[in-house]
């Protein structure tokens, strides 16, 4: 999923990125006021409890940061900016259209997938062993597993990778990406989406589209519009997550103590409390294009002993929130296999939770148990600063991973 040839001042000349659990991040404190790239004002929150309090307040949401007097948040628009999409509504109208989709996302309903899932993750390790080593861990592993996993959920046994990839990569483009390419790219995709929704009802199957148009029809209040939009925000977030998240989990695991690697392989209860802890720790993305999970005040509303005033955009730092000292006390690698402090915010908090929250965990899980238990002598082939990195995009992940064994 290649977003660099596109980005600006991507090349020879661009500087190295360091990997995403070496970022550096806002020290915790009260909200302070900062701007964001447009030049509108921004409430920077960092604090756990603060953030937390952000993405639950009702007085804090989504929907009024497109309203017809709201400032600009982003000079690009990507298809998180949908005013009419699940992720921008709020209150009732939000909860309707998530309970179209919420049920196949339980704790429950994923774990009826995990043996399937697992078989899918052995597949791939396969086929890795038998390409032999060195190898490209990013195409033959961290991206295909996702891939095959969404695809096999929504009933896509045909989706193009390549694709994939490129609507994905506009989908979520920063600065990758011109507003003219984003909008054909999505223009397309929203075909795509279309077209299975048209032929989901003509045939319906035993899969997530299918039960989301039976869920919609029995509603009966939903646009086509949201229909579609839901259609291809689930193709997008359903692998972007795990893909970016596996692949920096294994930048931080293949490039530091091996003695992690070899407890990973020893069993799933360990390979679960790792992936909760990398999920806290290694961010999706950094901070330079979007400095937190957005809201829009519409009153005014004390956060940390300071009152926000109405109209205010507010910027949730889940990163920093994440490695508040006060919540979180350890360091990664002395706490990798404990238990969490405190929840991690990583999937967000509230309404707007992830709801393919349990599904990224569970894939990760299995995804590191089973490739350390098959490849105890895994390795990065060279240094982690040589890495070629993903850019111009919210999420940000190796855009390959050299490994031997």
């Amino acid at each position: 999923m290649s977003a660099e040839n596109s980005a600006p001042g991507a090349g020879t000349g661009t500087a190295p990125l360091i990997p995403m659990h070496c970022l550096r991040h806002l020290e915790p404190g009260p909200p302070r006021l900062a701007a964001l790239r447009t030049g509108t004002p921004v409430w920077l929150v960092s604090r756990h409890a603060d953030v937390r309090q952000v993405l639950t307040d009702p007085r804090l949401g989504r929907a009024p940061l497109y309203a017809p007097d709201a400032p600009p948040v982003t000079s690009t628009p990507n298809i998180l900016d949908d005013p009419n999409s699940m992720l921008n509504i709020d209150g009732t109208e939000h909860q309707r259209l998530r309970r179209t989709v919420q049920r196949a996302f339980t704790p429950r309903a994923i774990a009826r997938w995990r043996p399937w899932v697992a078989s899918v993750v052995e597949s791939l390790i396969d086929e890795l062993i038998d390409h032999g080593s060195p190898a490209d861990v990013v195409a033959s592993y961290t991206r295909p597993l996702p891939v095959a996993v969404i695809s096999r959920l929504m009933g896509l046994d045909n989706l193009d990778s390549k694709k994939l990839a490129h609507w994905s990569d506009h989908a979520l483009s920063a600065t990758a990406y011109s507003a003219e390419a984003i909008a054909t790219a999505m223009t397309e995709f929203a075909g795509f989406g279309a077209a299975v929704i048209a032929e989901r009802r003509a045939h319906p199957g035993d899969d997530l589209v299918s039960s989301l148009l039976a869920a919609a029809a029995e509603d009966g209040s939903i646009a086509e519009g949201q229909l579609v939009t839901l259609v291809i925000g689930l193709v997008v977030a359903g692998h972007e997550t795990t893909m970016t998240s596996l692949g920096n989990a294994l930048v931080y695991l293949l490039d530091g103590d091996r003695a992690s690697w070899q407890r990973l392989a020893s069993d799933e209860a360990s390979a679960a409390a790792a992936t909760e802890q990398i999920l806290r720790a290694v961010p999706l993305g950094d901070t330079d294009h979007i400095p937190g999970l957005l809201r829009r005040a519409v009153e005014d509303v004390e956060i940390g002993g300071v009152v926000i005033p109405a109209g205010s955009v507010v910027a949730a730092d889940t990163g920093a929130a994440n490695q508040d000292p006060s919540v979180f006390t350890g360091d990664l690698l002395t706490e990798l296999f404990s238990p969490l402090a405190a929840p991690m915010l990583t999937f967000g908090a509230g309404p707007h939770h992830c709801l393919g929250a349990w599904l990224a965990r569970m894939e990760l899980e299995l995804a590191l148990h089973r490739l350390a238990r098959r490849l105890p002598a895994l390795h990065l082939t060279g240094s982690a600063d040589r890495i070629d990195w993903r850019r111009g995009l919210l999420t940000r992940s190796p855009e390959s991973l050299q490994v031997a064994w």
